[in-house]
């Protein structure tokens, strides 16, 4: 599982190292790349490319969606860290963009990440027709904005120190973090042409985004900020609604190895087709930081 994750982060960041390299040398840039690579673990783009496999998607079609992504989430992490949102100091083990650069610039640098996003998505190099192209942008940018991760957040800054139960605690993680993921298992789909399985992908999409959170914050909850390369023991302290502070850390737990096993039970018609997104479902439960 690790070798492929590293094949997959160096695949997407030779793919924007050279997108961002055409680029037109503003200000921005640097912020913009500070904040993006060499960034994280692209557990989202294995998940393009996991879906891409089941449904035979191009591999290079596949690596440019997956850049789309990584500059969306980019864009959340830099706006998630800011003073006025989760006010932190240390993403991936460096100062937050914020931090090293100025709270504007990281709004601006944000923003762009974003809108760049779209104009990956809608490059002549994306060798789809244009109608499925128009349905991946669309979809992106619901995911992203005030129905998607912007709502979700909304919803997660709303919801600090105020009792929220199961279900809406449920709806606010799907939009902060499910909807990406969904996203990444449909885009496949759409590019395939494969549609009488997009309902039942969106939905393992959200799943998934569910069981990312989960694990988010137990690293929270029992994680070191040196390994997790983020300050940890926050969620608590801030009093958010999360399923650990609603159900407490072993049912949350269980909760979690069900709905794994839901998925599971949804991919078994694909077969072994399925086995690399299986691996990645389980390295997102079983990861640390």
């Amino acid at each position: 599982m690790q070798k492929k994750l590293h094949n997959i982060v160096k695949e997407t960041n030779s793919y924007l190292y050279r997108y961002f390299s055409k680029q037109k040398k503003t200000e921005l840039i640097k912020p913009m790349l500070y904040g993006l690579l060499p960034g994280g673990k692209k557990v989202r783009s294995k998940i393009l490319f996991d879906v891409g496999l089941i449904f035979k998607v191009n591999k290079k079609d596949i690596l440019q969606v997956a850049a789309a992504v990584e500059c969306i989430h980019a864009y959340t992490l830099i706006h998630d860290d800011l003073p006025c949102m989760d006010n932190d100091n240390l993403r991936r083990g460096k100062l937050t963009t914020h931090k090293k650069f100025s709270e504007s610039t990281a709004i601006l640098a944000g923003n762009s990440l974003l809108t760049i996003a779209f104009q990956i998505l809608s490059h002549k190099a994306l060798k789809i027709n244009e109608q499925k192209k128009t349905k991946l942008i669309n979809l992106l940018a619901e995911s992203s904005g005030h129905s998607g991760i912007a709502g979700g957040q909304f919803l997660d800054l709303s919801y600090e120190k105020i009792k929220k139960s199961k279900k809406q605690i449920k709806e606010m993680q799907i939009k902060k973090t499910g909807k990406l993921f969904s996203f990444c298992c449909v885009a496949p789909i759409i590019m395939s042409g494969k549609i009488k399985y997009f309902n039942r992908f969106s939905k393992i999409g959200n799943q998934i985004g569910l069981l990312f959170q989960i694990a988010d914050d137990l690293i929270d909850l029992r994680g070191k900020t040196s390994s997790a390369g983020k300050k940890t023991k926050k969620d608590l302290k801030m009093g958010k609604a999360t399923l650990i502070s609603l159900l407490g850390t072993d049912n949350t737990i269980k909760y979690a190895d069900n709905l794994k096993l839901k998925i599971f039970k949804s991919l078994k018609i694909f077969g072994k087709k399925s086995d690399d997104f299986k691996e990645t479902i389980n390295y997102i439960l079983s990861r640390s930081k």
